[in-house]
């Protein structure tokens, strides 16, 4: 990738690959925080010239670090700074709401030699949807710029009366500064001499200050932070190196990827433009993490109780019980001038939200989550049925209604996403088929949680509703000739019969009967929808098919990992397999084995092509090699009837699967799985869950 991110919490950078901001810059460089750019220019600088990129590492999300060097300096024949003589080491990492950036400056010079190293800032305060030229709208202004020799500090008063502000402290005085917010720093070194500028940048929202720690300590406390994560984590190792990277890198990057708005951490959608709450996306990579680190899903589901829709508001699509689909905190959202405050427009954040509250129940037992969100379980339900169910037939629909709002409301939201096997784009209110699988897998579950707690007449009134799903959805989106599902209905109730890999979603939810499931399971993996690298979105040959579309032929390595999970759940485990291994083949082609949110549909020649502007890393493409794992275990607890499931199957090269301290219910499970002329042996090395193991 050719930019460079950081993260922590709320706040996240984005530089080139250099760690400058430039100013005015298209791809919308800066330092963010509640969807304000905070910092929309940061040059580096030695003598008041570029200075030359040597190596720039981006391998963890957390912390990043560039090597530069001066160009040769010369002035009418006399040498002012030989080339490559001094050596800049810039680092940086967000910890506590503050960005530390340290530039180390070293002379490789002979002789002792004089220059200067400047900073070149400044902030402009837009709005994220300004800046990414979405939206223009009424914004406030710069109220002042202050620049000493201790720092520098910019405000701004919004439209939407907020004071924002950015505060910026060096380590040591420079030798002038500008209005503008220049700052210059002279250094007169020995050979091998070296001195540090390490400066602290902080934004504020209405006066409210973090606390500033020392580089130093501020790194330690974040180091800290990994260490408790990762000893928190399921432990898992494997024989197979790809995968092994893999699984760490997702591990590591949804660590990255958490914020926390007072209702536990939860990981945002993506970065770096979706570092917020996202109700599809924070569900899903939950759901995937939940072998991992079932606290997570914990965080997610109380945030997305706490904005669950209270009535009906058209401008911002809301219903009451629906969950939300985005949620946004800068200046245009705050004026009304764009609807995410939040915004509703989707049709499946609310049946994943009861599919996520199934499956954590499952994995941790956790009775009083389940207490405490009753009522909110309560009017998901009544929304699907009300208000999703718009005309009454028994299926879950979508239509837009909020003017600046999205047209198509599914996981393939791009506008050209529902296409007919004719060409012709389908109409709105559209059914589409993976939500209707989320309803039938949500209604099921819920009652599984009803019959425990004694509420006979709900869990019966679910269960009676999920079983007419079943047979409504097989007569209306079954098609014959293709032996395969419908990817929607639309307004007229006409199958949109394009073969693509939404009914993939649906084995999940325990639909199907099994000799769908299997025929399905073969559509996918078949040369029609497999690229060698992944499922495709959409079948080569169909009208809308297109390898470098966003939903029309690309590979998203979240949708496998959904797919992929349903197949191992319906004992199609060899075309799991086949799907994982094109996945784990194909992180070779990206950066730091780095699965990005999705990429070109191509077949598998070489290397996989990129698609241009993936979001990397992004939190359900993070969370798919997790999924990975439980997949190849085929492993499936059930608190609720207190036995877990084990039926493994590894792909091609996986020969060793060991996983220690996977919490399940109120105990861990540590086991191995170790493959020998295609039978898999199991070892339970240890089990404080005092379930049954059903293997």
């Amino acid at each position: 990738m050719n930019y460079r991110v950081i993260k922590e919490d709320d706040l996240f950078l984005l530089t080139d690959e250099k760690g400058n901001i430039p100013e005015n810059h298209p791809y919308g460089p800066g330092l963010y925080s509640k969807d304000t750019r905070f910092l929309s220019k940061f040059d580096l600088k030695i003598n008041d010239e570029e200075p030359i990129l040597l190596s720039s590492n981006a391998d963890e999300s957390f912390f990043a670090e560039m090597i530069l060097t001066n160009p040769h300096m010369e002035e009418n024949g006399v040498v002012k700074l030989w080339r490559e003589s001094i050596e800049m080491k810039r680092k940086r990492f967000i910890y506590g709401g503050v960005l530390y950036e340290s530039v180390q400056v070293k002379n490789y010079n002979p002789k002792k030699t004089s220059f200067e190293i400047s900073f070149h800032l400044d902030a402009d305060f837009k709005d994220m949807f300004i800046v990414r030229g979405f939206q223009n709208g009424t914004v406030g202004q710069k109220e002042e710029t202050k620049v000493d020799e201790n720092g520098l500090a910019i405000r701004y008063l919004g439209a939407d009366d907020v004071k924002r502000s950015l505060n910026v402290k060096w380590n040591f005085s420079p030798i002038r500064t500008t209005e503008e917010g220049d700052v210059y720093f002279a250094f007169s070194l020995e050979h091998g001499e070296e001195k540090t500028i390490s400066l602290t940048v902080m934004p504020t929202v209405d006066g409210e200050e973090s606390e500033v720690f020392s580089h130093e300590d501020a790194l330690s406390q974040l180091m800290n932070s990994y260490k408790k994560w990762n000893e928190s984590s399921t432990k898992v190792s494997t024989n197979h190196p790809q995968l092994q990277r893999l699984i760490d890198r997702g591990l590591t990057d949804l660590r990255v990827l958490l914020t926390d708005l007072g209702y536990g951490k939860f990981p945002v959608a993506g970065l770096p433009w979706f570092g917020v709450p996202f109700g599809r996306d924070s569900l899903i990579a939950a759901l995937q993490i939940l072998p991992f680190n079932p606290e997570v899903a914990k965080g997610t589901l109380k945030t997305m109780a706490s904005e669950q829709g209270t009535k009906k508001d058209s401008w911002r699509d809301e219903e009451p019980g629906k969950i939300m689909h985005e949620m946004r905190f800068g200046e245009l959202a705050n004026t009304g001038q764009i609807p995410f405050t939040p915004y509703y427009g989707t049709i499946d954040a609310t049946p994943l939200f009861l599919v996520l509250l199934s499956e954590y129940m499952k994995w941790t037992g956790d009775m009083n989550l389940f207490n405490e969100l009753e009522g909110n379980v309560e009017a998901a339900l009544n929304w699907i049925d009300e208000y999703g169910d718009r005309d009454g037939d028994g299926f879950v629909e979508y239509h837009q209604e909020a003017a600046k709002g999205i047209a198509n409301q599914g996981w393939k939201d791009s506008g050209d996403s529902i296409v007919h096997r004719n060409g012709e784009l389908g109409e709105t209110p559209i059914a589409l088929s993976e939500v209707q699988g989320y309803v039938y897998h949500a209604k099921k579950s819920m009652a599984d949680i009803y019959d425990l707690i004694g509420r006979t007449d709900k869990a019966e009134k679910l269960t009676a509703d999920a079983a007419a799903l079943k047979s409504r959805f097989e007569k209306s989106f079954w098609m014959e000739d293709q032996q395969f599902y419908a990817l929607a209905l639309d307004k007229e109730k006409n199958q949109v019969g394009t073969v693509t890999s939404n009914p993939g979603h649906v084995l999940l939810s325990g639909m199907l009967d099994s000799d769908k499931t299997k025929a399905v399971s073969d559509m996918l993996v078949s040369n029609k929808m497999y690229s060698g690298f992944g499922i495709r979105t959409m079948g080569e040959g169909e009208a809308g098919y297109n390898p470098i579309s966003y939903h029309n032929g690309t590979v998203w390595p979240h949708d496998n990992s959904v797919i992929i999970l349903g197949m191992s759940k319906t004992n199609n485990q060899k075309q799991a397999a086949k799907a994982m291994e094109g996945l784990i083949h194909s992180a070779d082609s990206f950066e730091y084995d780095r699965l990005p949110e999705l990429f070109c549909g191509y077949e598998a020649k070489g290397k996989a092509v990129n698609y241009p502007v993936a979001c990397s890393p992004q939190a359900w493409a993070a969370g798919t090699p997790l999924l990975f794992v439980q997949a190849m275990l085929g492993l499936f607890p059930n608190a609720l009837d207190k036995t877990i499931t084990i039926n493994p199957l590894l792909p091609d090269g996986v020969d060793e699967l060991k996983i220690e301290n996977m919490r399940i219910g109120d105990g861990q499970l540590s086991l191995m799985v170790k493959k020998s002329d295609g039978h898999h042996d199991i070892k339970i090395m240890n089990n404080s869950t005092a379930f049954e193991i059903i293997n």
